[in-house]
């Protein structure tokens, strides 16, 4: 068991992509955390399926190393804007982070975000300028846009005055001076985080406490909750009271200001319990042990309604409770459906919507950031996310798991000003492009009531552009984005605040091309429909009405029938097909399906397909539906 003293906890937070995952490798591997002929992947960290694949991290995650004889606690979290509920738990239970910045982009929106929640907690920063080995890395440029970051931000003095590192995670080497000291080698990283990392400020002496900060859910033990002791021993068996708090009145934990007073908080459940299983991290392995010991990070098992921001302490002790930690509320929200279309059933093993229940219930024991909500109809259920990657990724994981559903258009989440007018999530968009393609992105952007708020350009064919933008002129603009950049455009957005509602957004411009039939698509029908639009669909594959077979080249919907067979005749032409050919059709992701859809069309979900349809098969039912609604609006 390691001393107080020799123990340091810290997170490394930056913009995604900036190397956080790849830092934590070189890290295992100068530390020797596993055996010379132990195989280890590549960015063993992200050890889920959807991580791997998409090269980004989506769960914080708590491992430890041993070097000179201390004991480090390293959390690598999120670096996407969507994930960012998982950063702001996790901050509680270190008292240092490594700030990655990237030698070529510089301080990005994440960057901000993460770096304000460390700075509002008074946590000290040791900046690590990465991928200088990178052509066009600038990291005296990093730098002074870090310590631009900083003074903005409002740092203390001691804060301002941070610790820098240089190096590439990918190589495995960070030094203090590039110039001056050999390239190899990761001491220096260890020795700044020793030096400017505070050790735990905890009292052994006094009666047990800690905050739970993190959760994990087992079939076999129920709920678990991770957090950092802060006072006190605690022995496996032992009594304990689970204290939950809440906020008392809204606003109390502002999303800019994190700083809220004592009084604002008020005790809503209180438990006895004894825990049954205590766990402690070493490398990436949990180890069950006897005791828990304060300054460590811990698991708890014991008590299954505990949840993020609940105390557990010693019964000796007078006040048990502590303030809620904050976890910002969602923005954007969607319905899932039951799929009731008549190809229902044909991939899926769990369709109902009882099945669906169960499956966002299991979510909810882990995913904080998550908020589902009855509507009062018995086919769909209403799900709110931080952003439309959160909501996706959780869809990806149902669809995974042998699950069909529907879902529908995101929507963000609106509230009232004091004065009866209407507040819309804004977020800070910043991309990269190059000089030729800032026309098109400019006037898009603009149309979806973009402002411009500065730019910048390097000289070195990118410019960069900071906009403020509301959440709803961001659902859909991702794949235009990269259409109109060639896909060499960088772009990154993280949620500022509520605003006043911008108006109307001019988002997709193009309509659906809707099959009238049901049947397997033919090369005869497709080959005269991909003159009036994009495809989605191929020769065999299976459609039905009111299915979405591509989209139209103008703005209104048109109905078509992709199952139409050629006539035969006894007549033969040896140069009649000469000139005939199919173009490839575009394939749909669930990110891109969700985007794309309009406000009354579907994506269908199921373990091996991604389709898009109409909310109303029928052709006379949308008709009447259309109807209804101008004689609403009139």
């Amino acid at each position: 068991m390691s001393t107080v003293d020799k123990i340091r906890n810290l997170a490394i937070i930056a913009h995604i992509d900036h190397g956080k995952t790849t830092l934590i490798d070189a890290i295992f591997r100068a530390a020797g955390t596993f055996r010379e002929n132990a195989r280890v992947e590549e960015r063993v960290m992200d050890n889920h399926e959807l991580e791997r694949e998409r090269g980004i991290t989506i769960r914080a995650k708590h491992c430890t190393v041993r070097w000179n004889g201390y004991l480090i606690n390293i959390i690598d979290t999120p670096g996407h804007a969507d994930f960012s509920g998982e950063v702001e738990r996790v901050l509680s239970m270190v008292d240092g982070v490594l700030l990655l910045v990237d030698a070529n982009e510089g301080p990005m929106p994440q960057t901000r975000y993460v770096l304000m929640r460390a700075l509002n907690l008074g946590l000290r920063v040791i900046v690590i300028i990465n991928k200088v080995d990178r052509p066009h890395a600038d990291p005296a440029r990093a730098l002074n846009k870090t310590f631009d970051l900083f003074i903005e931000l409002g740092a203390s003095d001691a804060q301002a005055d941070f610790y820098t590192v240089y190096g590439s995670g990918l190589e495995g080497w960070f030094v203090r001076d590039l110039k001056s000291q050999e390239h190899r080698g990761m001491d220096a990283l260890f020795q700044s985080i020793i030096a400017h990392i505070p050790p735990p400020r905890v009292a052994y002496d006094a009666p047990f406490r800690m905050q739970i900060s993190t959760l994990a859910w087992s079939d076999y033990f129920g709920r678990i909750g991770c957090g950092r002791v802060l006072q006190g021993v605690h022995h496996k068996g032992e009594a304990l009271v689970r204290t939950g708090t809440r906020w008392s009145k809204p606003g109390a934990h502002d999303l800019l200001n994190r700083r809220a007073r004592d009084d604002e908080w008020n005790v809503v459940a209180s438990q006895q319990m004894a825990s049954t299983h205590l766990w402690v991290t070493r490398g990436l392995e949990r180890q069950e042990v006897e005791e828990i010991v304060a300054g460590d990070i811990v698991w708890v098992a014991g008590a299954d309604e505990i949840t993020i921001g609940d105390t557990l302490s010693s019964p000796l002790l007078e006040s048990p409770g502590l303030p809620p930690l904050d976890i910002g509320e969602p923005t954007v929200s969607m319905f899932l459906l039951v799929n009731n279309g008549p190809l229902a059933g044909g991939d899926g093993l769990a369709v109902t919507m009882r099945q669906i229940r169960e499956r966002l219930d299991r979510e909810l024991r882990v995913n904080v950031s998550l908020r589902v909500e009855e509507v009062g109809r018995a086919d769909r259920v209403k799900v709110s996310g931080r952003g439309e990657l959160h909501l996706s990724v959780l869809i990806e994981e149902m669809r995974r798991e042998g699950m069909e559903l529907c879902v529908t258009r995101p929507e963000v989440i609106t509230m009232p000003d004091a004065d009866g007018t209407t507040l819309e999530p804004m977020e800070q968009l910043i991309i990269d492009i190059p000089e030729e393609f800032q026309g098109v992105v400019l006037e898009k952007v603009s149309r979806r009531r973009g402002e411009i708020v500065s730019s910048y350009n390097a000289g070195k064919g990118l410019i960069r552009y900071e906009f403020k933008i509301p959440t709803r002129g961001l659902i859909g603009y991702r794949g235009d984005f990269l259409t109109d950049t060639r896909g060499l455009g960088i772009m990154s957005s993280r949620f500022i605040g509520y605003g006043p509602w911008c108006g109307d957004v001019v988002s997709r411009n193009r309509g659906s091309m809707i099959s009238m039939d049901i049947g397997p698509a033919t090369s005869h029908a497709i080959e005269n429909l991909q003159q009036r639009g994009t495809l989605f669909v191929s020769p065999l594959d299976k459609v039905y009405a009111g299915m979405i077979v591509g989209e139209h080249s103008r703005p209104d919907d048109i109905t078509c029938n992709p199952t139409k067979r050629k006539k035969l005749t006894n007549i033969r032409s040896s140069t009649k097909e000469l000139m005939t050919g199919l173009k490839g059709k575009r394939t749909l992701t669930l990110e891109t399906a969700i985007e794309w859809i309009a406000a009354d069309e579907l994506v269908e979900v199921t373990p091996l397909s991604i389709r898009v349809r109409k909310g109303i098969l029928d052709a006379e039912g949308r008709k009447k539906a259309m109807r209804q609604a101008l004689s609403l609006n009139r």
